[in-house]
């Protein structure tokens, strides 16, 4: 459910103008359509205006406001800080960004929330241009930090090079995801890896086209196996197609696979709904005209016949 992420190179910004928090109705859509769980995407930068200071009260006031509708309707929902491994566009584990700011940031949060556990952790949005070797440090000290509070909640993990499944065995500047996060560990036994896979012809998320009716199943091989031989799991936190026939397949495709292989895989969540995409070509968001292509393929995997 996007909005709060919008703008990014606007920081703050204002909240209603440069960026919106979602209401209960659009929440209550896509409950009322059988989805248990939604993805929130938001900035750390708005969250927290000072690298670890405290947390700005109209900004908390929103997400609190959105998790207890999210969770008082039954749902489930995954915080989001979208921030690619950045804080005002420095790196994680940089001089201006430690990766202690980075735990202190996870242990406020999760002292808000960790006696709801309909709440899941999504440590970061797709961290890139930052090895896995260098990455791994900073999910472990959000882990021990999340842990140390006593919270017991789910915690999503991404990998670098954008967290995606057809590139999680490669190695990209150093070692891959796969060698890095091999040994990952949780005190809490409570993990998995949040993991990302667009269908068109670089998998970026870019273009309507897609590859080919099974690009999606076989993007998730490789790391499926890799799941399974070393006892981890993982949960689809991004993916999405264009409104035709190819795509719309290869969706249906990635998603029956997911399910095929349910020991490994959690779940999913696609992207995305929001009330301000407009004509945005993945947008799940309802129309004046009806449900839109994609979301009537989604609700064939929700609320299967």
């Amino acid at each position: 459910m996007a909005g709060a992420e919008f703008r990014a190179k606007v920081l703050p910004g204002q909240m209603g103008r440069d960026y919106k928090y979602p209401s209960e109705l659009d929440l209550n859509y896509f409950l009322n359509q059988g989805f248990k769980t939604i993805r929130f995407p938001f900035r750390w930068e708005r969250l927290q205006r000072t690298l670890g200071g405290p947390f700005d009260a109209e900004e908390v006031a929103q997400l609190d406001r959105v998790v207890r509708h999210v969770t008082g309707q039954g749902g489930y929902i995954i915080l989001d800080p979208h921030n690619y491994a950045r804080y005002n566009r420095q790196l994680i584990g940089s001089k201006e960004v430690p990766i202690a700011a980075f735990a202190s940031f996870w242990a406020e949060l999760a002292k808000r929330y960790s006696s709801n556990q309909r709440v899941i952790f999504g440590l970061m949005n797709e961290p890139f241009k930052i090895r896995a070797q260098d990455w791994r440090p900073a999910a472990d000290a959000a882990i021990a930090a999340i842990r140390a509070t006593g919270a017991r909640n789910l915690i999503l993990v991404p990998g670098t090079a954008w967290s995606g499944a057809h590139s999680w065995l490669k190695p990209r500047h150093g070692i891959s995801n796969a060698e890095a996060f091999k040994t990952l560990s949780d005190p809490g036994n409570n993990i998995a890896f949040d993991i990302h896979q667009y269908l068109d012809e670089d998998y970026s998320g870019t273009k309507e086209a897609c590859r080919a009716e099974d690009t999606g199943e076989k993007a998730l091989e490789g790391i499926t196996r890799w799941l399974r031989d070393n006892k981890h799991r993982a949960f689809l936190g991004e993916f999405a197609g264009g409104d035709n026939p190819v795509c719309l397949a290869a969706l249906d495709r990635m998603l029956k696979y997911v399910k095929a292989n349910a020991d490994v895989w959690m779940g999913w969540t696609y992207w995305a709904a929001g009330a301000w995409w407009g004509n945005y070509k993945f947008s799940v968001h309802p129309s004046p005209k009806g449900p839109r292509p994609q979301m009537q393929l989604l609700q064939k995997h929700i609320n299967p016949s």
